[in-house]
């Protein structure tokens, strides 16, 4: 059972400590059992949610060449934009959905821009749904808050202070934000978990046709924290405890799961929990991850008196572990990124 945690004991403004604590302890207990939880009582506005829910709704309505005006080709170094259904690889396999990628709006003066960091810079915003821009960023910025409010409850469950990730890795944080449409999940795959062919949208480098039955595949995050926004189909599932397990499209929560690198921080007391996507309501289905990240630069160590586990690499879906990158936090985001995206990687990064 995934658990539902009120945080607002760790909102600005809360004033009761032992709650604070007693809710660090239940995101602690979580983090180490399941690496998902469902968070309650979070603070984000219900209007700002129904504003991105009808915005994206109008954005993936939109015919294909007219979603493919702002592709991610167009997006450069920032990568940002449009991919259609199968243009996002899960361990090499086209997935069965569509998505745009944004990020923290960034101007062109910015140093990080000028030093032309990947996956940093402007987004792409379609001109005919200009509600779209003001919901997105919006919606980052409270999740974001959010975000950074939920990791002191994380630090006070590892016994470290509130402060602990703001003073050190996400001093300036990694945030990208994505939309997502699932198409429904095909009845009649075949043998090897395809779906029948469906077309790749025009205006893009990427032309597969043969998809997934899999909305996305077995995976795990990359960075610190996700907060996801989900609708009330369903289809995203945990491997918990050894067991696929479905997480609960619950009213007013947001589901908050690990990435690769608290895991790592942890030396594998938080995992990074491996998850995955199939839509067979028959519907089609919207989510709304937001990724709060390290700082571009920062390079993630175990925290004091932590060793990495010895079977990491045999437990973990893909048999690589996450405890042997020595690296900075750019440097495997851009490794992952090349095996999610690797014709718009050698075309637009490399």
């Amino acid at each position: 059972m995934i658990p539902i945690i009120d945080v607002s004991p760790l909102l600005a403004g809360a004033t009761d400590a032992a709650a604070a604590e007693t809710t660090g302890a239940a995101i602690g207990r979580a983090c180490a059992e399941h690496g998902f939880f469902l968070i309650s009582h979070h603070g984000v506005a219900v209007e700002l949610e129904a504003r991105l829910r009808a915005a994206a709704a109008g954005f993936f309505a939109l015919p294909e060449d007219t979603k493919a005006q702002i592709a991610m080709a167009r997006g450069g170094r920032a990568w940002r934009g449009f991919f259609p259904v199968g243009g996002e690889l899960t361990s090499g396999v086209p997935d069965r959905k569509e998505g745009v990628y944004f990020g923290a709006e960034l101007a062109d003066h910015d140093p990080r821009v000028r030093a032309r960091l990947p996956l940093h810079g402007r987004n792409l915003f379609p001109s005919q749904v200009p509600a779209l821009r003001g919901a997105v960023l919006d919606w980052m910025a409270a999740v974001t808050r959010l975000g950074h409010a939920v990791l002191a409850g994380m630090a006070s469950g590892l016994g470290v202070d509130a402060g602990y990730f703001a003073r050190g890795w996400m001093h300036e944080p990694t945030v990208l934000f994505r939309m997502f449409h699932y198409p429904p999940a095909p009845a009649d795959a075949d043998d090897r978990g395809w779906g029948p062919p469906m077309a790749s949208g025009p205006g893009t480098a990427l032309t597969r046709t043969r998809v997934s039955r899999w909305g996305v595949g077995e995976h795990t995050d990359y960075g610190i924290l996700t907060l996801l926004l989900q609708d009330e189909v369903g289809g995203l599932e945990v491997r918990s405890r050894g067991a696929w397990v479905p997480v609960p499209a619950v009213p007013g929560t947001l589901v908050c799961n690990l990435g690769d690198m608290l895991d790592r921080m942890t030396a594998g007391r938080f995992r990074s929990t491996p998850h995955r996507v199939r839509n067979v309501s028959g519907r089609d289905r919207y989510s709304f991850p937001l990724f709060l990240d390290p700082a571009w630069d920062a390079r993630v160590t175990p925290l004091p008196g932590m060793a990495p586990p010895d079977d990491d690499a045999r437990t973990r879906w893909d048999r690589a572990s996450v405890h042997v990158h020595d690296g900075t936090w750019g440097e495997y985001l851009l490794a992952k990124v090349a095996r999610v995206f690797p014709d718009l990687f050698r075309d637009v990064i490399s």
